[in-house]
């Protein structure tokens, strides 16, 4: 039985302090799995809740910079033990709040506390280099200095895990926070925050602000005393963001969407392929920037393939992701229920074949969520728009092809770079893919969906803005180099 019945009012957390809206306002935070479900009331704030916030993360500024690396690590080590003691508590709230299934959800934690981890121990390694002068009495070398602020916009469908990725560098390279959550998660946001401070994290470091993105993320844009900005989201408002920040001189890093394909050829453990399709496109209620779009069957195998498929996904369990066994959970909102039922729409208006899915459940205990059926399309051409925009719901997109030169071509026929995978036993295949995929995630036998956090993680084309996150490469955007000449 769930611990979490008590319906609670999340405040915003500004100077180490909760604070309520000066809008004195709330939006409601339900369950997709029931929408009669209030999860918890959260901030609808304004300007000045924001701009309480950077005057915070300002004034800390100066002692946190100053705080040795090692020293900032231990916070986060700190952060990461109360995380991990509050694990099943933040992950079931997740569930109820994004619906993700419960499995899922406390793997997206784990994660969080092992890139906390992760980036405690970059407290301690080198921020610089020794370069030869070409004056013999001097002594030139260069460290990294943080931005300052840093304001960071996150989605809701990795409601832990991308906030954590983003503002766990962003603390041990030396800056101060200013974190602004997807509305539909900010109850998960604010469980969050709960372990910073309980870490004892100083007044100010970090400061969480909920409210619509039209003013508390386009304040985050304009704020003249944010230094730089980290975005995870749409491209259409990924632009904003850069061109905003652009515009006052601010440094930013996008991570937009993905239109991600697996090219499958005759010579590929079949079985093996359509389990990673399968869970590359489908967990997570293909909610995921990563996940597996469009499916590239060479012909031969391209029937076996199919039946294959269609009958694992059959055998997809549906419902609330706390009960047991529940293997796709609901879309997040009724929202992006909406915007999938429109792409299925538009794909079978357009002329693709729906073999599989495409409806909305609303008998028995799905009745009261946003739960649509898994999709599988075929007799897609690539200028449908179901193989060129990105869905972000369950449904897949199948392609017929003769050859891996005609897969690659197909694969890269897209705005996005994200991701992509090809299933191939054959070394002359692997090769050319690696060479001439447009995507900055390249896997090989395996499904699209997921990095591992000590390895850059970002896109090429529309994807991003052709910086990377995660891993040792997070230093690059949270710092900028000084060189230093020294001579006596």
């Amino acid at each position: 039985m769930s611990t979490l019945t008590k319906v609670n009012t999340y405040l915003n957390f500004i100077n180490g302090e909760w604070i309520e809206a000066s809008t004195h306002q709330v939006d409601t935070s339900i369950n997709p799995a029931n929408k009669d479900e209030v999860v918890g009331y959260v901030q609808k704030s304004g300007t000045e809740d924001l701009d309480r916030a950077v005057d915070s993360a300002k004034q800390a500024s100066n002692q946190w910079k100053k705080l040795d690396g090692p020293s900032r690590g231990e916070y986060l080590f700190k952060i990461a033990n109360v995380m991990e003691s509050r694990l099943d508590e933040i992950a079931e709230t997740m569930t109820r709040e994004m619906g993700k299934t419960l499995p899922e959800a406390k793997g997206e934690t784990a994660r969080g506390v092992a890139i906390l981890r992760y980036y405690a121990g970059e407290g301690s390694r080198k921020v610089g280099d020794v370069i030869p002068s070409t004056d013999p009495n001097a002594l030139m070398f260069t460290t990294r200095v943080p931005l300052g602020v840093v304001g960071v916009i996150t989605p809701w469908n990795f409601p832990v895990a991308i906030p954590i990725w983003k503002i766990s560098p962003a603390l041990v390279y030396g800056n101060t926070v200013v974190f602004k959550p997807a509305q539909e998660t900010a109850v998960t946001a604010a469980k969050i925050i709960e372990c910073f401070q309980a870490a004892g994290l100083p007044a100010g470091v970090v400061n969480m602000v909920t409210g619509p993105g039209s003013i508390v993320g386009q304040g985050i844009i304009d704020h003249h005393d944010i230094n730089g900005i980290t975005f995870t989201g749409s491209d259409n408002v990924g632009k904003l963001v850069g061109h905003g920040a652009l515009k006052r001189g601010a440094k930013y890093q996008l991570e937009m969407g993905g239109k991600n394909p697996v090219i499958i050829l005759d010579d590929a453990d079949l079985d093996q392929a359509v389990e990673a399709t399968i869970s590359g496109g489908y967990r997570s209620t293909g909610q995921k920037c990563t996940a597996t779009s469009r499916v590239i069957v060479q012909s031969g195998i391209y029937e076996t393939f199919k039946e294959k498929l269609l009958e694992k996904v059959g055998k997809i369990k549906i419902g609330d992701g706390l009960a047991e066994g529940i293997w796709l959970g609901p879309c997040a909102s009724e929202s992006q229920l909406r915007t999938v039922l429109s792409y299925i729409e538009k794909g079978v208006s357009e002329g693709a074949s729906l073999i599989f899915g495409g409806k909305r459940l609303e008998s028995g205990n799905l009745k009261d969520g946003f739960f649509v059926e898994p999709s599988v399309f075929e007799n897609v051409t690539s200028d449908m728009t179901i193989a060129q925009e990105e869905i972000f719901g369950p449904v897949l997109a199948l392609f017929q092809v003769d050859s891996v030169e005609e897969a690659i071509n197909i694969a890269n026929d897209v705005k996005y770079g994200l991701s992509a995978s090809i299933f191939t036993k054959n070394i002359g295949n692997i090769l050319p893919f690696i060479n001439n995929i447009e995507a900055g995630l390249v896997r090989i036998n395996s499904e699209s969906a997921g990095v591992e956090l000590q390895a850059p993680f970002g896109g090429m084309k529309q994807s991003s803005s052709h910086s990377r996150e995660q891993g040792q490469a997070a230093i690059e955007f949270f710092t900028s180099i000084k060189t230093v000449f020294l001579k006596n």
